[in-house]
């Protein structure tokens, strides 16, 4: 059996053992310095997944009967139209699988859309490619100006912040909702979901709530070095608003309301596309395989795995032996992280031994930059209470 100060070790959190708690029934611990434990010793998260999401949460004939209704209203609103919906791609289990969906059980005629940041894996460009043939629907690519996204990371890097996908995550949306909104696209399918998803990471751990343009045009301006002339930003109050309430955009998440097994769909996907599996989730990505495998748990302690598996665990696809297991070892090996963190340099301009100097710095938060984060929380709170939307999530 493992010890618990092991685990501790691992992810960096180098704090006493006796301050240290792990959740009785999923792996989430105190590394989230907000995490709050029953009576039992289980942790807000499992109450949340039980206590809000499982009681409305239906996969059954009631998700099903929902899903229908949703598609044949897609498909009215679209008849006149080439695309009745759009969906990005990233070559990942989720967004492949709510395509498959999308094209497949509820009969749409979805554009799949995939932003080039820069930084796909072969094995993500395979997968798509897999799936357009397979579902023969058309893709469209945009490519992120690869001057500008290096800029922004690097900036992001030197920020010392802990959310290091900010960059990526703000060029996929904002590329994508531009592109609804310019081609008159209005219901835009994501992967989101509660199976694989239903613990968040905590904002402590970099998640921080949506694109906030004030935020990114601070840090940019600190530690950038180039104009951003087509990098795209669409900020979370423009797109909750403007595009929600204005232009009539609305975001369907198919696979809450469908049976979806992590390893089953995989399978599926696999045996009807040659879609091939990865060892772990984000990993259609390079830089976030790297961030979330090498930078965050070593420079801030923080395993968003924690949160992926309690995800498992919770949904009854992983048992949380496992998880500890697993968790108590990195994702990749030594010699494989040494040699992406020389690729991340050298794709970034930098010596390695400048990335190192920057590993090595004071980590700060995004709260340390001009933000609109309470006013982000402030609105959230206020459309919830007017019933304009709904948070499940803890």
């Amino acid at each position: 059996m493992l010890s618990v100060l092991s685990l501790i070790k691992y992810s960096g959190c180098y704090m006493d053992d006796t301050n240290y708690k792990i959740c009785r029934k999923c792996i989430m611990d105190t590394s989230d310095p907000n995490i709050v434990f029953d009576g039992s010793g289980q942790c807000d998260y499992c109450n949340n997944f039980e206590n809000n999401i499982k009681p409305n949460w239906h996969t059954d004939s009631r998700g099903r009967e929902e899903l229908m209704r949703l598609a044949a209203k897609i498909k009215k609103d679209g008849e006149k139209r080439e695309f009745d919906c759009i969906i990005g791609l990233s070559g990942g289990l989720d967004s492949s699988y709510a395509a498959y969906v999308a094209k497949e059980i509820m009969g749409l005629r979805p554009l799949l859309f995939h932003v080039d940041a820069g930084w796909n894996t072969d094995q993500a460009v395979g997968n798509i490619e897999r799936l357009v043939d397979g579902l023969g629907l058309d893709l469209y690519t945009e490519v992120i100006n690869w001057e500008e996204m290096k800029d922004m990371q690097t900036a992001f890097l030197k920020a010392q912040v802990a959310d290091q996908d900010i960059p990526q995550d703000t060029a996929f949306f904002s590329a994508l909702y531009k592109f609804a909104k310019s081609h008159k696209i209005k219901y835009v399918l994501t992967g989101g979901n509660y199976s694989t998803e239903c613990c968040r990471e905590p904002e402590e751990w970099g998640a921080y709530p949506g694109i906030d343009r004030m935020l990114i045009q601070d840090i940019h301006s600190k530690f950038g070095k180039r104009k951003l002339k087509s990098f795209p930003i669409v900020d979370v109050l423009s797109y909750k608003i403007f595009y929600r309430y204005v232009l009539g955009m609305q975001v369907v998440r198919p696979l809450n309301l469908v049976p979806y097994v992590k390893k089953d769909a995989e399978d599926t996907l696999e045996r009807l596309f040659g879609w091939k599996r990865f060892q772990h989730k984000h990993h259609e990505s390079r830089f976030t395989r790297f961030y979330e495998d090498y930078w965050m748990p070593r420079k801030f302690g923080y395993e968003k795995r924690r949160a992926h598996f309690s995800s498992l665990i919770m949904t009854g696809q992983m048992t949380r032996e496992q998880a500890l297991e697993r968790i108590s070892k990195p994702e990749m090996d030594a010699n494989f992280l040494k040699t992406e963190f020389e690729y991340v340099a050298n794709k970034l301009d930098m010596t390695v031994d400048e990335l190192q100097q920057i590993f090595d710095g004071k980590n700060r938060t995004c709260l340390d930059y001009k933000n609109k984060r309470f006013v982000i929380g402030l609105g959230s709170r206020v459309m919830s209470a007017l019933g304009l939307e709904r948070r499940l999530f803890r």
